[in-house]
């Protein structure tokens, strides 16, 4: 059975920098599109980085873009996720997910998905907390 662990989470002050780890077992990541998501307490959750098993291209959510910044590192079975410039609304549990539907990286980023994409893998998650 297949199992995604998150790990890098803590707490930042704003400005601040965090990378998020996604390590899988029981599966190989590079057949997967594997996206970021994150839901802060009281909120829904949020699409931020995709990462393409195609050709590695990245997608990221507006609020991110510039930001954060997905990659892979396909000898380790991992993806991250590096955060720079955190700010206070960065504050939520953040997830990483694996999936083989094709247009999942184009539907992550999305303020409204028009389409609900299937995940294969879901991680526990990993608390970030952006605060002075």
């Amino acid at each position: 059975q297949g199992q995604l662990v998150e790990s890098g989470g803590g707490l930042v002050q704003p400005g601040g920098s965090l990378r998020l780890s996604c390590v899988a077992s029981g599966f190989t990541l590079d057949y997967y599109n594997i996206g970021w998501f994150r839901q802060a307490r009281g909120k829904g959750r949020e699409g931020v980085s995709c990462i393409s098993s195609s050709d590695n291209r990245t997608y990221n959510a507006d609020s991110v873009k510039g930001r954060f910044t997905i990659s892979r590192d396909s000898a380790k079975n991992t993806v991250y996720l590096r955060m720079n410039t955190l700010k206070h609304e960065d504050t939520a549990v953040y997830y990483c997910a694996a999936t083989r539907d094709p247009l999942a990286c184009t539907v992550v980023p999305a303020k409204n998905p028009p389409i609900v994409i299937g995940y294969d893998y879901w991680g526990q998650g990993t608390q970030v907390t952006v605060s002075a």
